[in-house]
């Protein structure tokens, strides 16, 4: 009865460079259709960039949706609202330890050889964020997540040892 649940969407902002990626990519789609009605090579260049653009453009715009259910922390990656990808189940029995982004508990794990850190925040610098370490069967893995009080709180319950809020 003492269930805890918590579903989190974080939006991504896109950065300047990939929001001129995706202008360039659609800027050079119709100029190549374009000038494809004068030269036939060209128009087949622009269905190429049509098949690129499809593929490419949803990826610039992400949200992040967390589903935090008794221990068990899922990321999944929404991509442009329509295309949803599991990017992983994490479960707090194999936390090493949780600590906000900035904090220097975390320093040791970041300098260690190896350790990806899969950033699931919205980039923006005024929300806080945290790093989640945890022991999996490839090694360690590092995820950084926007979190609310009520989750930290309860992963403190579930293990209050590996929780480090300074």
């Amino acid at each position: 009865m003492n269930d805890s649940y918590k579903e989190i969407l974080v939006k991504r902002q896109t950065p300047v460079g990939m929001r001129v990626l995706k202008g360039a990519l659609i800027g050079l789609t119709v100029l190549s259709l374009v000038a494809g009605l004068l030269m036939w090579p060209l128009l087949i260049v622009g269905a190429i960039l049509i098949a690129v653009d499809y593929f490419v453009v949803p990826k610039f715009d992400v949200e992040y949706e967390y589903l935090y259910v008794n221990g068990e922390l899922d990321i999944d990656a929404i991509y442009s609202r329509q295309k949803r990808k599991k990017m992983g189940t994490y479960d707090m029995a194999e936390l090493e330890i949780l600590a906000p982004s900035d904090s220097h508990a975390i320093d040791s794990y970041k300098n260690k050889q190896g350790v990806k850190i899969n950033d699931y925040t919205s980039l923006d610098p005024q929300v806080k964020s945290y790093l989640l370490v945890f022991n999996k069967e490839k090694g360690q893995e590092m995820i950084r997540v926007e979190l609310e009080d009520s989750i930290i709180s309860d992963i403190r319950r579930i293990a209050p040892r590996k929780v480090n809020l300074y």
